[in-house]
């Protein structure tokens, strides 16, 4: 059976590649197969995988809120634009919780002239800048322009004096963090120049995909029991993290939530956090 992928490529439909996606959820074998028997009685020739995934999110969140937030979590990340902002806070966060302070945010003089720097993070008295590109398309790729604009911003940068963290910061690295993938070139350059990437899928084993479901750190666009105007007045009040809600518990009533709402909210920002 033939498919249409979000580009407009018609690709054979890959029973396999669907199922691995649904127990990444964390949805058991069991309901997973039973989601694909549904799936695949509803699904034709000619579908588009936008289609597909609608009607699995909708399936798993019959199952289960948590599952289909989850399984949510690529687009969920998409929500924290448009313009990136909270995608940047988000990634200060995730290296926060690796050990990092984290400030975001900063205008920083550079040899020849001034740069807006995403997130500055430090540990150990090393300081590196981190630098977000952000894309609300689930297709736009990160080609290898980005490295090259972003190293001669490092190069101009580095080696400078800064009051970042003490009145004499100097930024010895360069990440470049981006919610989809880097082209192939972009990733040979960065190796070649020293840059670290952090992408949707890289590098393999330390992936933010893999970094957000190992720590927990999932956004709160991808709770199913808020609606998006919700999830906006949270991340204005700096509520990135599901676990956030769990921490500041009087936060949705604040903005005006109903008491059997927020149970709902908390029961499936614990779940999908595995506090309970």
């Amino acid at each position: 059976m033939k498919i249409v992928k979000h580009s407009g490529n018609i690709v054979d439909f890959n029973r396999e590649k669907l199922k691995s996606s649904l127990l990444k959820s964390g949805a058991n074998k069991n309901i997973v197969d039973e989601l694909l028997q549904t799936l695949e009685n509803q699904i034709y020739e000619g579908i588009s995988t936008k289609k597909i995934y609608k009607l699995a999110f909708a399936l798993l969140k019959k199952s289960s809120n948590s599952h289909a937030a989850r399984y949510n979590l690529r687009a969920a990340i998409q929500l924290l634009g448009p313009a990136g902002f909270f995608f940047e806070k988000f990634i200060a966060r995730l290296f926060v919780s690796e050990g990092y302070l984290a400030q975001t945010n900063l205008f920083l003089s550079g040899k020849c002239v001034g740069h807006e720097v995403d997130v500055v993070i430090k540990k150990n008295d090393y300081i590196e800048m981190v630098e977000c590109k952000f894309h609300s398309g689930k297709d736009a790729n990160s080609d290898v322009k980005v490295p090259l604009y972003i190293l001669s911003r490092f190069n101009d940068l580095k080696d400078r004096s800064h009051k970042i963290y003490s009145k004499k910061d100097v930024i010895s690295a360069c990440w470049i963090v981006t919610n989809n993938r880097f082209t192939s070139d972009a990733i040979a350059f960065a190796k070649c120049s020293g840059l670290q990437l952090l992408s949707w899928d890289y590098p393999e084993k330390f992936s933010l995909r893999k970094k957000i479901d190992d720590q927990q750190l999932y956004p709160i666009t991808c709770l199913t029991t808020l609606t998006i105007a919700e999830k906006d007045k949270l991340m204005v009040l700096d509520i990135i993290l599901a676990k956030e809600i769990l921490e500041n518990l009087e936060i949705l009533e604040r903005i005006g939530i109903s008491p059997n709402r927020i149970k709902n909210v908390l029961k499936e920002a614990s779940e999908l956090c595995k506090f309970i």
